[in-house]
């Protein structure tokens, strides 16, 4: 049973707390039995597995998985519980690209709740893709994956810049109203920060510029609501 906070495995799941070290390695740490479930489900292979020597989860699944001191796995948590498990992934083994036909594509979306809420919107109304500009919440961190509640590893992501068309882009005011929009067979949602909202040169890039009507008083809807509602809107067209 691992003791020491100095082990190799323990320093470099504390390493990945930073999501400069995320970047810089390509790994991740997912935690709590459901989320290491999901990605074991998905198909993922850990790279290093820690379990809670006094009460130890998913080590059947877990091969090599190694026994941690309940004080250091409660040191390790980010939850208000210390999970019963810790395990480390590679981000080159989440699903990627843009085959689905429909997808959003966030531009400059930083809350990484909003961004792994809109993840777990693209497992539930589509299948469909997400597309994440610079300046994104990192979607492998830990208020990601816990808000997209293990669609991380279900939906395919890519850059922004891959997202294709027709690309229609959802603002507060003045676009057409999402009921009346023309949509096809594919489609790319496009949503920008809540407080900034879609500059101007990525407005040129879109087919379409839509609005969702909201009632009287109400100023603008939480781009993971506005997400899920044109995700929602695209499958109910297609019946």
């Amino acid at each position: 049973m691992i003791t020491s906070a100095s082990n190799p495995r323990v320093k470099l799941v504390r390493r990945l707390e930073a999501r400069a070290q995320r970047d810089r390695l390509g790994l991740f740490v997912a935690e709590g039995e459901d989320l290491v479930a999901a990605a074991l489900d998905a198909g993922l292979e850990p790279a290093e597995a820690l379990v809670d020597g006094e009460r130890p989860a998913l080590a059947d699944r877990l091969a090599g998985a190694e026994l941690l001191a309940p004080e250091l796995m409660a040191s390790l948590s980010t939850l208000p519980h210390p999970a019963r498990v810790v395990a480390v992934f590679r981000r080159v083994d989440l699903p990627a690209g843009t085959e689905p036909a429909a997808g959003l594509a966030l531009w400059h979306v930083h809350d990484p709740g909003n961004v792994g809420t809109l993840v777990r919107s693209a497992d539930a109304l589509g299948p469909a893709f997400v597309a994440l500009s610079a300046g994104c919440g990192d979607p492998t961190g830990p208020k990601g994956l816990r808000a997209a509640m293990g669609a991380t590893f279900r939906v395919p992501l890519a850059r922004f810049d891959e997202a294709p068309g027709p690309r229609i882009a959802l603002v507060p005011h003045g676009g057409v109203p999402i009921g009346e929009v023309e949509l096809g067979p594919r489609v790319t949602w496009v949503l920008g920060a809540e407080r900034d909202g879609l500059p101007e040169e990525v407005l040129a890039g879109c087919d379409a510029t839509v609005t969702i009507p909201l009632a009287d008083g109400a100023e603008s809807l939480n781009v993971a609501a506005a997400g899920a509602i044109a995700l929602y809107e695209w499958r109910r067209r297609l019946g």
